[in-house]
Protein backbone atom coordinates (compact mmCIF):
# COMPACT_ATOMS: atom_id res chain seq x y z
CA UNK A 1 0.00 0.00 0.00
CA UNK A 2 1.10 3.38 -1.11
CA UNK A 3 1.52 6.06 1.98
CA UNK A 4 -1.87 7.81 1.64
CA UNK A 5 -2.83 11.11 4.28
CA UNK A 6 -6.35 10.52 4.94
CA UNK A 7 -7.82 14.15 5.23
CA UNK A 8 -10.95 13.46 7.14
CA UNK A 9 -10.88 16.41 8.44
CA UNK A 10 -9.34 19.86 7.47
CA UNK A 11 -7.00 19.97 10.96
CA UNK A 12 -5.61 16.38 9.74
CA UNK A 13 -4.24 17.99 7.01
CA UNK A 14 -3.03 21.47 9.93
CA UNK A 15 -1.40 18.87 11.90
CA UNK A 16 0.92 17.17 8.98
CA UNK A 17 2.06 20.35 8.00
CA UNK A 18 2.54 22.00 11.74
CA UNK A 19 0.48 24.93 11.09
CA UNK A 20 -2.24 25.83 14.07
CA UNK A 21 -5.53 24.45 14.27
CA UNK A 22 -8.20 27.52 14.19
CA UNK A 23 -11.71 25.67 13.35
CA UNK A 24 -12.72 22.19 13.85
CA UNK A 25 -14.52 22.44 10.05
CA UNK A 26 -12.24 24.94 8.30
CA UNK A 27 -7.89 25.51 7.95
CA UNK A 28 -6.37 28.08 6.29
CA UNK A 29 -2.59 27.56 6.24
CA UNK A 30 0.08 30.20 4.83
CA UNK A 31 2.43 27.59 3.32
CA UNK A 32 5.10 30.22 3.28
CA UNK A 33 4.90 29.88 7.37
CA UNK A 34 5.25 26.44 7.63
CA UNK A 35 7.75 25.33 4.85
CA UNK A 36 10.02 23.73 3.87
CA UNK A 37 7.65 20.83 4.58
CA UNK A 38 7.07 16.61 3.73
CA UNK A 39 4.39 16.32 0.32
CA UNK A 40 1.56 13.95 1.10
CA UNK A 41 -0.37 11.99 -1.17
CA UNK A 42 -4.05 12.63 -0.01
CA UNK A 43 -7.22 10.96 0.04
CA UNK A 44 -9.54 13.86 0.73
CA UNK A 45 -12.90 13.85 3.13
CA UNK A 46 -12.93 18.03 2.39
CA UNK A 47 -12.87 20.26 -0.21
CA UNK A 48 -9.72 22.34 -0.71
CA UNK A 49 -8.34 24.84 -2.64
CA UNK A 50 -5.03 24.81 -2.96
CA UNK A 51 -4.25 29.07 -3.81
CA UNK A 52 -0.24 28.92 -4.30
CA UNK A 53 2.46 30.81 -6.27
CA UNK A 54 4.10 27.70 -6.40
CA UNK A 55 3.34 23.86 -6.61
CA UNK A 56 5.29 20.68 -5.89
CA UNK A 57 6.38 18.74 -9.28
CA UNK A 58 4.73 15.76 -10.38
CA UNK A 59 1.55 16.11 -8.79
CA UNK A 60 -0.87 13.25 -8.77
CA UNK A 61 -4.59 14.38 -9.37
CA UNK A 62 -6.71 11.10 -9.69
CA UNK A 63 -4.63 8.73 -11.67
CA UNK A 64 -3.58 11.98 -14.12
CA UNK A 65 0.01 13.98 -12.94
CA UNK A 66 -0.84 17.69 -13.05
CA UNK A 67 1.32 20.63 -13.88
CA UNK A 68 -0.64 23.38 -12.09
CA UNK A 69 0.53 26.83 -13.72
CA UNK A 70 2.06 29.28 -11.28
CA UNK A 71 -0.06 31.79 -9.89
CA UNK A 72 -3.09 29.06 -9.82
CA UNK A 73 -5.82 27.39 -8.03
CA UNK A 74 -6.03 23.54 -8.08
CA UNK A 75 -9.47 22.55 -6.31
CA UNK A 76 -10.65 19.07 -4.78
CA UNK A 77 -13.57 17.76 -3.56
CA UNK A 78 -14.56 14.70 -1.04
CA UNK A 79 -13.85 11.46 -2.73
CA UNK A 80 -10.77 12.53 -4.25
CA UNK A 81 -7.22 11.38 -4.25
CA UNK A 82 -4.02 13.78 -5.20
CA UNK A 83 -0.97 15.51 -4.29
CA UNK A 84 2.87 13.79 -4.01
CA UNK A 85 4.02 10.69 -1.57
CA UNK A 86 6.86 11.99 0.47
CA UNK A 87 10.13 10.95 -0.59
CA UNK A 88 11.69 12.36 2.47
CA UNK A 89 13.23 15.41 0.74
CA UNK A 90 11.74 18.57 2.58
CA UNK A 91 10.11 21.40 -0.01
CA UNK A 92 9.35 24.45 -0.01
CA UNK A 93 6.26 26.30 -1.32
CA UNK A 94 4.51 29.57 -1.85
CA UNK A 95 0.68 30.23 -0.99
CA UNK A 96 -2.25 29.35 0.53
CA UNK A 97 -4.58 26.46 1.47
CA UNK A 98 -8.28 26.79 2.21
CA UNK A 99 -9.84 23.37 3.84
CA UNK A 100 -13.54 23.05 4.47
CA UNK A 101 -15.85 20.06 5.70
CA UNK A 102 -18.98 18.80 4.26
CA UNK A 103 -20.56 19.00 7.65
CA UNK A 104 -19.45 22.93 7.59
CA UNK A 105 -21.92 23.47 4.61
CA UNK A 106 -24.88 21.20 5.65
CA UNK A 107 -28.30 22.65 5.65
CA UNK A 108 -27.02 26.01 3.96
CA UNK A 109 -27.58 27.79 0.72
CA UNK A 110 -23.24 27.26 -0.24
CA UNK A 111 -24.45 23.36 -0.13
CA UNK A 112 -26.75 23.50 -2.73
CA UNK A 113 -24.55 25.98 -4.72
CA UNK A 114 -21.11 23.59 -4.72
CA UNK A 115 -22.85 21.73 -7.86
CA UNK A 116 -22.23 25.16 -9.51
CA UNK A 117 -18.38 25.11 -9.14
CA UNK A 118 -17.34 21.92 -11.87
CA UNK A 119 -13.52 23.05 -11.32
CA UNK A 120 -13.73 20.53 -8.26
CA UNK A 121 -14.13 17.52 -10.93
CA UNK A 122 -11.28 15.22 -12.21
CA UNK A 123 -11.91 16.27 -15.45
CA UNK A 124 -10.96 19.83 -14.77
CA UNK A 125 -7.81 20.05 -17.68
CA UNK A 126 -6.04 23.27 -15.97
CA UNK A 127 -5.40 24.78 -12.79
CA UNK A 128 -7.49 28.17 -12.25
CA UNK A 129 -4.86 30.51 -13.22
CA UNK A 130 -4.95 33.85 -11.33
CA UNK A 131 -4.29 37.62 -12.41
CA UNK A 132 -2.15 39.50 -10.45
CA UNK A 133 -5.17 41.53 -8.60
CA UNK A 134 -7.13 38.19 -8.27
CA UNK A 135 -4.00 36.66 -5.83
CA UNK A 136 -4.31 40.06 -4.19
CA UNK A 137 -7.61 39.81 -3.66
CA UNK A 138 -8.07 35.78 -2.46
CA UNK A 139 -5.48 36.77 -0.41
CA UNK A 140 -6.84 39.35 1.90
CA UNK A 141 -10.07 37.14 2.02
CA UNK A 142 -8.14 34.43 3.51
CA UNK A 143 -6.12 36.40 5.79
CA UNK A 144 -9.80 37.98 7.19
CA UNK A 145 -10.93 34.29 7.34
CA UNK A 146 -7.84 33.68 9.17
CA UNK A 147 -8.42 36.51 11.59
CA UNK A 148 -12.23 35.75 12.06
CA UNK A 149 -11.01 31.97 13.38
CA UNK A 150 -8.29 33.11 15.17
CA UNK A 151 -10.07 35.63 17.03
CA UNK A 152 -13.93 34.07 18.01
CA UNK A 153 -14.62 30.77 19.27
CA UNK A 154 -16.63 28.40 17.07
CA UNK A 155 -20.76 29.28 17.08
CA UNK A 156 -23.24 30.08 14.67
CA UNK A 157 -22.36 33.35 14.42
CA UNK A 158 -18.69 32.34 13.24
CA UNK A 159 -19.96 29.76 10.68
CA UNK A 160 -22.32 32.13 8.94
CA UNK A 161 -19.42 35.14 8.68
CA UNK A 162 -16.42 32.32 7.49
CA UNK A 163 -18.67 30.68 4.86
CA UNK A 164 -19.33 33.98 3.43
CA UNK A 165 -16.04 34.65 3.20
CA UNK A 166 -15.08 30.59 1.91
CA UNK A 167 -18.43 31.65 -0.88
CA UNK A 168 -16.45 34.66 -2.14
CA UNK A 169 -13.65 32.56 -2.52
CA UNK A 170 -15.37 30.41 -4.49
CA UNK A 171 -17.23 33.24 -6.71
CA UNK A 172 -13.29 34.24 -7.77
CA UNK A 173 -12.40 30.55 -8.63
CA UNK A 174 -15.88 30.17 -10.42
CA UNK A 175 -15.06 33.67 -12.57
CA UNK A 176 -11.84 32.45 -13.60
CA UNK A 177 -13.29 28.83 -14.45
CA UNK A 178 -15.60 30.57 -16.96
CA UNK A 179 -13.16 33.19 -18.47
CA UNK A 180 -10.75 30.20 -19.09
CA UNK A 181 -13.31 28.41 -20.72
CA UNK A 182 -14.25 31.52 -22.61
CA UNK A 183 -10.72 31.44 -23.95
CA UNK A 184 -10.43 27.91 -24.99
CA UNK A 185 -9.65 26.87 -28.45
CA UNK A 186 -12.49 27.51 -30.48
CA UNK A 187 -12.25 23.79 -32.37
CA UNK A 188 -13.70 22.80 -29.13
CA UNK A 189 -17.31 23.07 -29.57
CA UNK A 190 -19.67 24.18 -27.34
CA UNK A 191 -21.92 21.20 -27.97
CA UNK A 192 -18.91 18.53 -26.36
CA UNK A 193 -19.13 21.52 -23.37
CA UNK A 194 -22.97 20.63 -23.08
CA UNK A 195 -22.26 16.70 -23.77
CA UNK A 196 -19.81 16.94 -20.73
CA UNK A 197 -21.83 18.60 -18.22
CA UNK A 198 -24.77 16.21 -18.92
CA UNK A 199 -22.91 13.49 -18.62
CA UNK A 200 -21.04 14.41 -15.35
CA UNK A 201 -24.73 15.63 -13.86
CA UNK A 202 -25.85 12.21 -14.83
CA UNK A 203 -23.82 10.23 -12.37
CA UNK A 204 -23.80 13.52 -10.05
CA UNK A 205 -27.71 12.92 -9.70
CA UNK A 206 -27.27 8.92 -9.44
CA UNK A 207 -28.85 8.40 -12.43
CA UNK A 208 -27.00 5.14 -13.30
CA UNK A 209 -28.56 3.61 -10.54
CA UNK A 210 -32.01 3.38 -11.74
CA UNK A 211 -31.37 3.15 -15.66
CA UNK A 212 -27.73 2.08 -15.97
CA UNK A 213 -24.82 3.44 -18.12
CA UNK A 214 -26.32 6.48 -20.18
CA UNK A 215 -26.57 5.50 -23.89
CA UNK A 216 -25.96 8.23 -26.95
CA UNK A 217 -29.13 8.84 -27.54
CA UNK A 218 -30.42 9.72 -24.14
CA UNK A 219 -28.07 12.96 -24.37
CA UNK A 220 -28.62 13.14 -28.21
CA UNK A 221 -32.37 13.48 -26.94
CA UNK A 222 -31.82 15.93 -23.81
CA UNK A 223 -30.07 18.79 -26.72
CA UNK A 224 -33.03 18.01 -29.07
CA UNK A 225 -29.82 16.24 -31.76
CA UNK A 226 -30.49 12.86 -33.18
CA UNK A 227 -27.86 10.41 -31.58
CA UNK A 228 -25.85 10.56 -35.27
CA UNK A 229 -25.54 14.12 -35.64
CA UNK A 230 -24.53 14.23 -31.87
CA UNK A 231 -21.97 11.62 -32.71
CA UNK A 232 -20.54 12.84 -35.60
CA UNK A 233 -20.07 16.71 -33.35
CA UNK A 234 -18.07 14.89 -30.52
CA UNK A 235 -15.91 12.95 -33.48
CA UNK A 236 -15.14 16.12 -35.15
CA UNK A 237 -14.40 17.50 -31.72
CA UNK A 238 -12.15 14.41 -30.03
CA UNK A 239 -11.02 12.41 -33.04
CA UNK A 240 -13.29 9.59 -30.91
CA UNK A 241 -17.11 8.20 -30.73
CA UNK A 242 -19.58 9.54 -28.43
CA UNK A 243 -19.87 5.95 -26.87
CA UNK A 244 -16.32 6.26 -26.21
CA UNK A 245 -16.18 9.26 -24.93
CA UNK A 246 -19.08 7.80 -22.35
CA UNK A 247 -17.17 4.87 -21.24
CA UNK A 248 -14.05 6.68 -21.02
CA UNK A 249 -15.65 8.87 -18.91
CA UNK A 250 -17.70 5.96 -16.94
CA UNK A 251 -13.97 3.95 -15.77
CA UNK A 252 -12.58 7.37 -14.61
CA UNK A 253 -15.03 7.10 -12.36
CA UNK A 254 -14.51 3.17 -11.70
CA UNK A 255 -10.69 3.98 -11.18
CA UNK A 256 -11.51 6.91 -8.55
CA UNK A 257 -14.22 4.13 -6.63
CA UNK A 258 -11.20 1.59 -6.88
CA UNK A 259 -8.70 3.65 -5.00
CA UNK A 260 -11.40 4.84 -2.52
CA UNK A 261 -11.80 1.40 -1.53
CA UNK A 262 -14.85 -0.23 -3.12
CA UNK A 263 -14.47 -3.78 -4.64
CA UNK A 264 -15.01 -4.23 -8.33
CA UNK A 265 -18.58 -5.39 -7.41
CA UNK A 266 -19.42 -2.30 -5.58
CA UNK A 267 -17.66 -0.33 -8.17
CA UNK A 268 -19.71 -2.20 -10.94
CA UNK A 269 -23.18 -1.49 -9.56
CA UNK A 270 -22.33 2.31 -8.51
CA UNK A 271 -21.13 2.84 -11.89
CA UNK A 272 -24.59 1.32 -13.32
CA UNK A 273 -23.49 -1.93 -14.71
CA UNK A 274 -25.69 -4.83 -14.59
CA UNK A 275 -23.37 -7.15 -14.25
CA UNK A 276 -19.61 -7.04 -12.76
CA UNK A 277 -18.16 -8.79 -15.35
CA UNK A 278 -19.30 -5.76 -17.74
CA UNK A 279 -16.97 -3.79 -15.98
CA UNK A 280 -14.06 -5.85 -16.11
CA UNK A 281 -14.19 -6.09 -19.85
CA UNK A 282 -14.49 -2.50 -20.38
CA UNK A 283 -11.84 -1.80 -17.94
CA UNK A 284 -9.70 -4.40 -19.26
CA UNK A 285 -10.67 -3.07 -23.15
CA UNK A 286 -9.95 0.67 -22.48
CA UNK A 287 -6.76 0.34 -19.77
CA UNK A 288 -5.09 -3.14 -20.98
CA UNK A 289 -5.58 -4.47 -17.61
CA UNK A 290 -8.65 -5.41 -15.24
CA UNK A 291 -9.59 -3.71 -12.04
CA UNK A 292 -7.33 -6.27 -9.71
CA UNK A 293 -4.29 -5.87 -11.71
CA UNK A 294 -4.70 -2.05 -12.38
CA UNK A 295 -5.05 -1.78 -8.28
CA UNK A 296 -1.87 -4.07 -7.93
CA UNK A 297 0.44 -2.09 -10.04
CA UNK A 298 -0.72 1.32 -8.72
CA UNK A 299 0.21 -0.71 -5.11
CA UNK A 300 -3.23 0.13 -3.98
Amino acid sequence: MKNILYITDPNVYARFVGAPEMHPHISVIHYDEVCPLHTSLNRYGVYGLFIQRTFPENLTYGMKMFSPSEGSILAVEPGQIGGKEDDGVPITVSGWVLLFSPQLLRGTVLEDKMKDYPFFSYFATESLKMKPSEWGRITQLLIQLRHELQENADSAALRAVALGYIGLVLEYCKRIYLRQLSQEDKAAPDMLKRFHHLLRQYYLDGKQLETGIPSVKFFADKMAYSARYLGDIIHKATGGTAIGYIHSFVIEQGKNLLMNGYNVNETAHLLGFDYPHHFTRLFRRLTGMTPTEFLGKKGW
